[in-house]
């Protein structure tokens, strides 16, 4: 490879989370000849990256960081240090969805990332590349130009954007081996200029340059094509469990016509993380803002499937007890939204919990890599509400039925029923016989990933019901 003539790079990334850690960890990694500086705020994060428990749990990360650590990477709270020092400013924080004001549960959150601009603006005394690697509205690069500029005319800013399209659990590999790379913008030379970072180990021709708004518009499409595809099997599950079908074989059979494939048509109680629901309710806001309403309750009913999957799930589990779980003991197997992550939001585990803490069961929650605090202070805000303050009645609950187990068996000791929401590999070579011998009886097992054998738990003893299967 031709190396370039311009001035070497030197990255900071302002965002020290899911993306902008393992991201800028694989460019250090790839790249040993440039420095990145990821920075943040918040100094237990920049502690946590720094010590040997990593805030962000994905299979390899730990690795990569160790690797690139105090030789090219490093991690700091030092945010106007690191962007003066740098030329290529990526731009990783959350845009949570809004829960005030205009646009309210559908427009994305922008305060983070032009707090973000302005301080890229604040402390830049030379040229810059500022990539927006947040999955971001349409034209948002636009409010991100006007505040740039607006600071000093003798600053050039150049505004890319560069989404990310990684999937928690495989995100290191997704990193190594990405499908494509998506970089959009005016200036063809910052364009370039970010894609000989990449050329570093991604082919050329998977790179693909586009405008701005195709960009950002991309990566809000890629996930409602995804999520529409969890919630059209899903909605198909119902139909499986009335009719005496079975999900998984319907599955199977339209998974191998070459127009659909087999990707993502796992039936579940329903899809969570940080993206998918977020990004269709900012595409909802966007079409309703442009004047298509047909088209925003086209997708906005992708999300009302997923929810109402959540709420099939805990309506079984009621059912299927005796029309009663008060006071029963329901051990919860997992509560991150997927496997092989400690990421917790929007997990389909959290609004299962809640709606059986309405019923008044006792639940004993265990994941391998979700702790005790983040497990409460999810429990917490959702069972709060919009207002944010829990009632009396609502702290008793969450103090008295509520307790978190170090182990599946533990949870499942003494319980009336097994709910599996999170599909860890470790739960499928659980002891059964021992664990069912310490259950009440009839003992019930909830599948709500499909993954267990539901025929030798049959044969064991076991009352179990599987997602989309009468």
């Amino acid at each position: 490879m031709t190396k370039s003539t311009q001035e070497p790079t030197k990255i900071c990334c302002l965002g020290a989370g899911y993306v902008g850690g393992p991201t800028m960890a694989m460019i250090a990694h790839k790249c040993p000849e440039i420095d990145v500086h990821v920075v943040d705020l918040n100094p237990d994060r920049i502690a946590q990256w720094n010590s040997e428990k990593l805030p962000v749990y994905e299979p390899g990360l730990y690795d990569v960081v160790k690797q690139a650590r105090g030789r090219n990477l490093r991690f700091t709270t030092d945010v106007p240090g690191a962007i003066r020092e740098a030329n290529m400013c990526f731009i990783s924080v959350n845009t949570p969805t809004k829960t005030f004001g205009i646009g309210a549960g559908r427009a994305a959150n922008l305060e983070f990332v032009e707090k973000c601009a302005r301080t890229i603006a604040e402390n830049s005394d030379s040229d810059k590349v500022v990539v927006e690697k947040s999955t971001l509205p349409v034209r948002t690069a636009e409010s991100v130009k006007r505040i740039l500029s607006s600071h000093s005319a003798k600053v050039k800013f150049d505004v890319l954007s560069n989404p990310e399209f990684l999937a928690e659990g495989t995100a290191m590999e997704d990193l190594r081996d990405p499908d494509r790379i998506l970089i959009g913008g005016d200036s063809s030379a910052a364009i370039e200029k970010l894609a000989d970072v990449y050329k570093n180990w991604v082919p050329n021709d998977k790179i693909i340059r586009t405008n701005l708004w195709s960009s950002e518009l991309s990566k809000l499409t890629a996930n409602a094509f995804l999520a529409q595809r969890v919630s059209s099997i899903n909605a198909i599950s119902a139909l499986c469990e009335a009719t005496g079908a079975d999900v998984d074989e319907v599955a199977g059979a339209i998974g191998t016509d070459s127009r659909i494939g087999p990707k993502f048509l796992k039936a579940s109680v329903g899809f969570g993380g940080s993206c998918f629901q977020k990004d269709i309710l900012n595409l909802v806001y966007l079409c309703e803002h442009f004047g298509l309403p047909e088209v925003a309750q086209y997708w906005e009913q992708v999300v009302k499937m997923n929810d109402y999957q959540k709420y099939r799930f805990s309506t079984r589990i009621v059912k299927k007890m005796f029309n009663t779980v008060s006071n029963k003991k329901i051990a919860i197997w997992g509560f991150a939204f997927k496997k092989d992550t400690n990421d917790t939001r929007e997990s389909a585990a959290i609004y299962v919990c809640r709606d059986l803490l309405e019923e008044r069961a006792k639940l004993t929650i265990y994941d391998p890599k979700v702790d005790i605090d983040q497990i409460r202070r999810d429990l917490a805000y959702l069972i709060a509400g919009p207002n944010g303050e829990l009632t009396e009645v609502q702290k008793e609950l969450l103090q008295t039925h509520v307790t978190v187990a170090k182990s599946a068996e533990e949870a499942a000791d003494g319980a009336h029923a097994i709910a599996l929401m999170t599909e860890w590999d470790e739960f499928k070579d659980a002891d059964f016989d021992s664990i069912y011998q310490s259950m009440m009886k009839p003992a019930f097992v909830f599948d709500g990933r499909n993954v267990l054998d539901s025929q030798k738990l049959s044969g064991i003893g076991f009352d179990i019901e599987s997602i989309g299967k009468a």
